[in-house]
Protein backbone atom coordinates (compact mmCIF):
# COMPACT_ATOMS: atom_id res chain seq x y z
CA UNK A 1 0.00 0.00 0.00
CA UNK A 2 1.61 3.14 -0.86
CA UNK A 3 -0.24 6.69 1.20
CA UNK A 4 -0.14 10.31 -0.02
CA UNK A 5 -1.22 13.30 2.19
CA UNK A 6 -2.77 15.90 1.26
CA UNK A 7 -3.32 19.30 3.09
CA UNK A 8 -6.36 21.50 3.74
CA UNK A 9 -7.17 24.76 6.05
CA UNK A 10 -10.70 25.59 6.64
CA UNK A 11 -10.83 27.40 9.59
CA UNK A 12 -11.00 25.63 13.04
CA UNK A 13 -8.72 22.48 12.59
CA UNK A 14 -11.12 21.09 15.25
CA UNK A 15 -14.00 20.92 12.76
CA UNK A 16 -11.73 20.05 9.76
CA UNK A 17 -10.81 16.50 11.32
CA UNK A 18 -13.73 14.31 11.33
CA UNK A 19 -15.19 14.89 8.11
CA UNK A 20 -11.90 13.33 7.02
CA UNK A 21 -11.20 10.81 9.59
CA UNK A 22 -14.42 8.75 9.10
CA UNK A 23 -14.01 8.62 5.21
CA UNK A 24 -12.84 5.61 4.01
CA UNK A 25 -9.36 4.96 2.57
CA UNK A 26 -7.98 7.67 5.49
CA UNK A 27 -5.17 6.36 7.37
CA UNK A 28 -4.61 9.29 9.29
CA UNK A 29 -5.80 12.49 9.99
CA UNK A 30 -3.51 15.45 11.98
CA UNK A 31 -4.00 19.00 13.07
CA UNK A 32 -1.17 21.22 13.08
CA UNK A 33 -0.45 24.96 11.45
CA UNK A 34 1.55 26.04 7.73
CA UNK A 35 1.54 28.22 5.79
CA UNK A 36 3.64 30.83 8.08
CA UNK A 37 7.70 32.08 8.86
CA UNK A 38 7.66 30.63 12.26
CA UNK A 39 9.69 27.19 12.94
CA UNK A 40 7.68 25.02 15.02
CA UNK A 41 5.00 27.64 16.26
CA UNK A 42 2.72 26.60 19.80
CA UNK A 43 -0.97 27.45 19.68
CA UNK A 44 -0.60 30.89 21.22
CA UNK A 45 1.84 31.72 18.53
CA UNK A 46 -0.78 31.14 15.61
CA UNK A 47 -3.36 32.59 17.55
CA UNK A 48 -1.72 35.96 18.08
CA UNK A 49 -1.60 36.53 14.16
CA UNK A 50 2.18 37.47 13.87
CA UNK A 51 3.29 33.58 12.67
CA UNK A 52 2.03 33.76 9.05
CA UNK A 53 0.53 30.03 10.10
CA UNK A 54 -3.03 28.85 9.57
CA UNK A 55 -4.48 26.47 11.40
CA UNK A 56 -5.10 23.43 8.84
CA UNK A 57 -5.46 19.61 8.69
CA UNK A 58 -2.69 16.96 7.19
CA UNK A 59 -4.59 14.11 6.01
CA UNK A 60 -2.69 10.52 4.74
CA UNK A 61 -4.75 8.27 2.69
CA UNK A 62 -4.52 5.41 0.46
CA UNK A 63 -5.08 6.45 -2.80
CA UNK A 64 -6.23 3.43 -3.94
CA UNK A 65 -9.33 3.42 -1.79
CA UNK A 66 -10.31 7.53 -1.65
CA UNK A 67 -8.92 10.06 -4.46
CA UNK A 68 -7.77 13.34 -3.86
CA UNK A 69 -10.16 14.90 -5.96
CA UNK A 70 -12.33 13.12 -3.50
CA UNK A 71 -10.48 14.52 -0.89
CA UNK A 72 -11.42 17.94 -2.37
CA UNK A 73 -14.89 17.82 -2.56
CA UNK A 74 -15.00 16.50 1.14
CA UNK A 75 -12.78 19.90 2.16
CA UNK A 76 -15.46 21.93 -0.16
CA UNK A 77 -17.78 20.35 1.82
CA UNK A 78 -16.92 21.71 5.22
CA UNK A 79 -15.94 25.31 4.30
CA UNK A 80 -17.84 28.40 3.00
CA UNK A 81 -15.43 29.17 -0.08
CA UNK A 82 -16.62 32.55 -0.53
CA UNK A 83 -14.96 33.86 2.56
CA UNK A 84 -11.43 34.99 2.40
CA UNK A 85 -10.59 36.09 5.55
CA UNK A 86 -11.73 32.95 7.88
CA UNK A 87 -14.79 30.89 8.31
CA UNK A 88 -16.97 31.36 10.34
CA UNK A 89 -17.07 32.47 13.75
CA UNK A 90 -13.33 32.22 13.29
CA UNK A 91 -11.70 34.90 11.96
CA UNK A 92 -8.63 36.00 10.58
CA UNK A 93 -5.59 34.99 8.94
CA UNK A 94 -4.74 32.01 10.87
CA UNK A 95 -7.84 30.64 9.93
CA UNK A 96 -8.10 31.07 6.20
CA UNK A 97 -9.32 28.63 3.76
CA UNK A 98 -5.98 27.24 1.72
CA UNK A 99 -6.20 24.18 -0.37
CA UNK A 100 -1.53 23.23 0.14
CA UNK A 101 -0.57 21.14 -2.90
CA UNK A 102 2.66 19.47 -3.02
CA UNK A 103 2.54 18.88 -6.58
CA UNK A 104 1.31 19.61 -9.67
CA UNK A 105 -1.16 16.95 -9.90
CA UNK A 106 -2.66 17.97 -6.20
CA UNK A 107 -2.65 21.50 -8.23
CA UNK A 108 -4.40 20.43 -11.62
CA UNK A 109 -7.18 18.67 -9.21
CA UNK A 110 -7.44 21.21 -7.26
CA UNK A 111 -7.70 24.40 -9.43
CA UNK A 112 -9.76 22.52 -11.72
CA UNK A 113 -12.88 21.53 -8.57
CA UNK A 114 -12.20 25.11 -7.67
CA UNK A 115 -13.15 26.05 -11.25
CA UNK A 116 -16.10 23.60 -11.01
CA UNK A 117 -17.46 24.84 -8.48
CA UNK A 118 -17.11 28.54 -9.65
CA UNK A 119 -19.06 27.71 -12.38
CA UNK A 120 -21.62 25.52 -10.54
CA UNK A 121 -24.01 28.42 -9.60
CA UNK A 122 -23.79 27.26 -5.90
CA UNK A 123 -22.82 30.68 -4.93
CA UNK A 124 -23.66 34.09 -5.58
CA UNK A 125 -20.29 35.27 -4.52
CA UNK A 126 -16.55 34.49 -5.80
CA UNK A 127 -14.20 31.49 -4.96
CA UNK A 128 -11.90 32.87 -3.28
CA UNK A 129 -10.55 29.75 -1.07
CA UNK A 130 -6.65 29.90 -2.27
CA UNK A 131 -4.87 26.97 -3.71
CA UNK A 132 -0.68 27.27 -2.57
CA UNK A 133 2.16 25.44 -2.79
CA UNK A 134 2.60 23.53 0.51
CA UNK A 135 4.82 24.50 3.05
CA UNK A 136 6.30 22.77 6.38
CA UNK A 137 3.56 21.20 8.38
CA UNK A 138 3.89 21.67 12.06
CA UNK A 139 1.74 19.14 14.62
CA UNK A 140 -0.77 20.61 16.96
CA UNK A 141 -0.24 20.11 20.61
CA UNK A 142 -1.49 17.07 21.63
CA UNK A 143 -4.88 18.14 23.00
CA UNK A 144 -5.76 19.82 19.68
CA UNK A 145 -5.67 16.21 18.06
CA UNK A 146 -8.58 14.04 17.37
CA UNK A 147 -10.37 16.55 19.60
CA UNK A 148 -14.46 15.52 17.97
CA UNK A 149 -13.81 12.95 20.18
CA UNK A 150 -12.19 14.06 23.27
CA UNK A 151 -14.26 17.11 23.44
CA UNK A 152 -17.61 16.53 21.49
CA UNK A 153 -19.44 19.24 23.24
CA UNK A 154 -16.80 21.72 22.97
CA UNK A 155 -16.68 20.39 19.28
CA UNK A 156 -20.66 21.25 18.73
CA UNK A 157 -19.99 24.78 20.65
CA UNK A 158 -17.46 25.60 17.48
CA UNK A 159 -19.50 23.94 14.65
CA UNK A 160 -22.68 25.76 16.43
CA UNK A 161 -20.97 29.11 15.32
CA UNK A 162 -22.42 28.91 11.90
CA UNK A 163 -20.48 25.92 10.19
CA UNK A 164 -23.69 23.45 10.60
CA UNK A 165 -26.20 25.53 9.01
CA UNK A 166 -24.06 26.74 6.51
CA UNK A 167 -23.65 23.44 5.46
CA UNK A 168 -27.19 22.35 5.93
CA UNK A 169 -27.94 25.50 3.72
CA UNK A 170 -25.62 24.98 0.90
CA UNK A 171 -24.35 21.40 1.03
CA UNK A 172 -26.36 18.82 2.25
CA UNK A 173 -28.77 18.97 -0.66
CA UNK A 174 -26.76 17.86 -3.23
CA UNK A 175 -25.57 14.39 -3.62
CA UNK A 176 -21.90 14.20 -3.32
CA UNK A 177 -20.67 14.73 -7.22
CA UNK A 178 -16.83 15.36 -7.97
CA UNK A 179 -16.08 18.81 -9.07
CA UNK A 180 -13.03 17.36 -10.45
Amino acid sequence: MSLDTAIFAGGCFWCMVEPFDTYPGIEKVESGYTGGHVVNPTYEQVCSGTTGHTEAVRITFDPDVVSYADLVEIYWRQTDPTDAMGQFQDRGDNYRPVIFVKDSKQRRIAEHAKQQLAASGRFDRPIVTRIEDAQPFYLAEDYHQAFYRKDPARLALEEAGGRTQFKRDHWQQSPFVKLS
